[in-house]
């Protein structure tokens, strides 16, 4: 991997980690985005799942005590039973459909909140949202919209709503390496992957990153916050849907 590559990785990993300190989305579908850009997609998989491996799970720790654990119990247990049935699948998106789903996935935050009425405090929508998302994350990619369904109708503050979701995707992206990079392993194809200390220096960068969001996201109202997300998370769709079309074309 050349020089410029492996910044542009870098760069990329802060930038995206920066976005998700504030969001608690964006970051990651920006940062697919630009895997799938320069990566096969396995290895544009494990990859992503990597790095926001690392900044999820160390904006839960910076938000420890914002994280709603009763949600988080059941979001792991449902994710866990995705893992293994998407395992089993075995699908691979080629990445025509893969900017597809990209696309898509954003949309979901106009979904009107009357037409679901889901609350991640409830047991059984915790455990509906920990299948769903890791099901969508392992498919397309991203699924922190999706996810936000399930918290726009909670009680929780933008802390507590972005530490809660952070600790949620540390699964959501385990399973990720997990089902992608076991067959990479077991090919000997671990070649596409990124060498290690492009690794090594993007996952300080992330922690990074995550610390520069949530110092923004201290500064925000709870008001600017939903709302700033939902455009910037449209924009990004659409730009991955003209990508898409360009791609079948």
């Amino acid at each position: 991997m050349g020089v410029p590559l492996a910044a542009f990785l870098i760069a990329t990993a802060f930038f995206t980690a920066t976005l998700s300190g504030i969001f608690g989305m964006a970051g990651g579908l920006v940062l697919m985005g630009a895997l799938a850009f320069v990566l096969p997609v396995s290895a544009a998989f494990v990859t992503h799942g990597a790095l926001q491996l690392v900044a999820n799970g160390w904006r839960a720790v910076l938000h420890r005590e914002h994280i709603a654990w009763p949600i988080l119990l059941n979001y792991a247990i449902a994710s866990a039973a995705a893992g293994v049935i998407v395992a089993f699948v075995s699908f691979a998106p080629s990445k025509p459909v893969l900017f597809l789903l990209l696309g898509l996935v954003p949309m979901l935050v106009w979904l009107p909140k009357t037409w679901l009425k889901l609350d991640a405090n409830r047991p059984a929508h915790a455990l509906i949202s920990g299948f769903l998302v890791t099901g969508l994350n392992l498919t397309a990619g991203v699924a922190g919209p999706l996810l936000d369904i399930f918290f726009v109708r909670t009680d929780l503050t933008r802390h507590q709503i972005v530490a809660t979701k952070a600790a949620t995707q540390v699964f959501a992206h385990l399973a990720k390496i997990i089902v992608y990079g076991a067959p990479l392993l077991v090919a000997g194809s671990t070649s596409m992957l990124p060498p290690w200390w492009v690794f090594a220096l993007a996952i300080p960068a992330s922690m990074l990153g995550t610390a520069a969001g949530g110092w923004v996201l201290d500064r925000m109202t709870d008001t600017n916050f939903k709302r700033w997300t939902a455009w910037i998370v449209t924009l990004i769709g659409v730009f991955y849907l003209i990508k898409a079309a360009n791609l079948w074309l």
